[in-house]
């Protein structure tokens, strides 16, 4: 790599944490978790991520402490992980303690499905999913199997104020879970329509009561799952948040129509005590309003002053969704992400398939070596 790209390789202080340097391995779903116990090769999966110097691991989606928190969703059927019962937290101290030993940090994704769960899947098929007003959005715009959409089509009861605040109540013990096992922090999935994102979206929250209203409004959830999870845990655990503006049910949706929408949609979160906002966009380099070149997360940073990650097509030369059914290669855009970040647009950068396509990719773009090729085979192993 050439001195244009150093600054990828400065640690960053994100609360108490110092990180060797400022690239974060993006949460990716992976099913390798049978009965929500993750198996015996996620362990080793995450340590080699550590040992070739990531600065930063976010795990793939774990369910948190809530019979509808996981079930079938559009991108999978099951085997996803959870962070709570004897045998599933101890299996995660294993993956903890390798990804410390190796000179690495390590995240939970705290994940709940909410609208996207398919009535009766996942591990308590009987359990209603949760949907804050009982619609699982437009049915029109979703890029999801049919078979799936039959399923999710129905509307359900809405959410009543005892189930949020039971469903708050579980982001909480299962934040306190990951303390308690040795992790460095947690990130909250609120983005592409699922549970917290769903509070967000005027399509799947019309309530007319404190949670819902204006954009204000609707992030009062989150808002209150981000104080639950600090009370919860201590005051300098950092706790990182993924929003985004895209849903499965609408990769046109949006949350935020201007700056100051989204100025009003994240207050709330910071006055919580959010301490990094993960924008997650499909490109990092996509404008987000009109009228300005600015990424999402370079807004998120403009508008909150919180340090925020990018993500989006690093280091590979398709978005996700377009990856699965066009020809995809592995390519160096690094000097752009040093670029941007270089002017303070963002302090992170998210890397997710690049990183699941060669577990020593960051060592390797540092060396100029080159790296694994793009396969979609690599979705199915734990590599």
């Amino acid at each position: 790599m050439t001195g244009r790209t150093d600054i990828l390789f400065t640690p960053i202080d994100i609360g108490a944490l110092r990180l060797r340097n400022r690239f974060v391995m993006a949460p990716m779903t992976r099913n390798f978790s049978p009965g929500g116990i993750p198996a015996e090769g996620v362990a080793g999966y995450y340590r080699r991520r550590a040992e070739a110097d990531v600065g930063l691991i976010v795990t793939e989606g774990i369910g948190v402490d809530h019979p509808a928190a996981l079930g079938r969703e559009s991108v999978g059927g099951g085997a996803s992980p959870v962070l709570h019962g004897e045998a599933a937290l101890a299996q995660w101290r294993d993956v903890v303690a390798g990804v410390h030993a190796a000179g690495g940090l390590i995240v939970p994704q705290l994940w709940h499905q909410g609208v996207i769960r398919a009535p009766g899947t996942g591990y308590h098929p009987d359990a209603p999913s949760s949907r804050p007003s009982g619609t699982w959005g437009p049915t029109d715009r979703a890029m999801v199997p049919p078979d799936y959409l039959e399923l999710v089509r129905e509307n359900t009861a809405p959410l009543s104020d005892s189930e949020i605040g039971d469903i708050i109540a579980a982001f909480a013990r299962s934040a306190a879970n990951a303390m308690a096992v040795g992790f460095d922090g947690v990130a909250l999935h609120g983005a592409h329509g699922y549970l917290i994102d769903s509070f967000f979206w005027q399509q799947t929250n019309i309530r007319e009561d404190r949670w819902g209203g204006d954009i204000a409004a609707r992030a009062r959830f989150a808002a209150a799952v981000v104080r639950e999870i600090r009370a919860a845990t201590a005051p300098d655990f950092p706790i990182i948040f993924r929003f985004s503006q895209w849903k499965l049910q609408d990769y046109d949706a949006r949350n935020a129509e201007t700056p100051a929408e989204l100025e009003a949609m994240l207050a709330p979160i910071v006055d919580a005590g959010v301490d990094v906002f993960d924008a997650s966009t499909r490109i990092f380099t996509a404008p987000a309003f009109e009228g300005s070149d600015l990424s999402l997360a370079g807004w998120a940073k403009k508008l909150t002053g919180k340090p925020t990650i990018a993500v989006g097509g690093v280091g590979l030369s398709k978005d996700l969704q377009s990856s699965f059914v066009q020809p995809t290669v592995m390519m160096d855009n690094l000097s752009l992400v040093a670029e941007r970040m270089a002017q303070g647009e963002f302090d992170l950068i998210g890397v997710g398939r690049a990183l699941l396509m060669d577990a020593q990719w960051v060592q390797r773009m540092r060396a100029g070596a080159q790296v694994n090729p793009f396969r979609l085979e690599a979705y199915a192993s734990l590599d």
